[in-house]
């Protein structure tokens, strides 16, 4: 199936829950869950009953959402993140996090994952010196992801600086705002993932 073109603001709406798609946008209040925080579609103001099955689907399709993610690949992330040593969910939001969209995206170089993925996706970043364009490439340890310099004056990248001051990085990155680029200190671990997510769902989701 092809990637999903609509309005993201229906997956909020749809999953019961802001999942910060749209950047900035989330916290005005031009928001479209503040304004409908109610399922799309003419049946969305219905109260239905979910079963066990369906609350576990609802927490898989909300954490692929909330990466960008498709069914398949997030589903190969799954495979992966079982054959490893260690709690299969925790080893499956860390495979996540380390994905080149989501570090763009947590070292402050873009608004949201969706608008770090089409800066990557254009070649507007190197990685220990190399442009990778490939926004599911998995960074490790000690390397380095910098803002082309031919990239640093288009208005996306300009207006990062902004957003490295207001919301931070997590102390598993490592970002000199100056020059445009940052370092991975070290493998990001459970608590530096602060949304709201129950793993343990996904993992009895595809334990069925």
């Amino acid at each position: 199936m092809a990637r999903y073109t609509g309005p993201r603001c229906r997956y909020c709406r749809r999953e019961g829950s802001k999942l910060f798609l749209k950047g900035d946008r989330c916290y005005t209040d031009k928001c479209a869950f503040e304004r409908r925080g109610y399922a799309p579609g003419q049946h969305g103001k219905a109260r239905l009953k979910q079963s066990d099955y369906g609350i576990r689907l609802r927490e898989k399709q909300r954490v692929r959402r909330i990466y960008g993610v498709q069914e398949g690949q997030f589903a190969r992330y799954f495979n992966m993140a079982d054959r490893q040593k260690g709690v299969t969910g925790t080893n499956l939001l860390v495979l996540l996090e380390r994905r080149l969209d989501n570090v763009v995206y947590r070292m402050g170089f873009a608004e949201s994952r969706n608008q770090a993925r089409q800066l990557v996706k254009h070649g507007h970043f190197l990685v220990n010196g190399k442009k990778v364009d490939i926004p599911s490439f998995l960074v490790k340890v000690g390397d380095e992801i910098a803002v082309k310099e031919k990239s640093k004056d288009i208005l996306p990248i300009k207006q990062s600086i902004e957003t490295i001051a207001r919301r931070g990085v997590p102390d598993w990155l490592e970002v000199d705002a100056d020059a445009l680029r940052g370092k991975v200190k070290a493998m990001p671990e459970r608590h530096h993932i602060t949304m709201p997510i129950q793993e343990q769902l996904i993992v009895e989701f595809y334990s069925k």
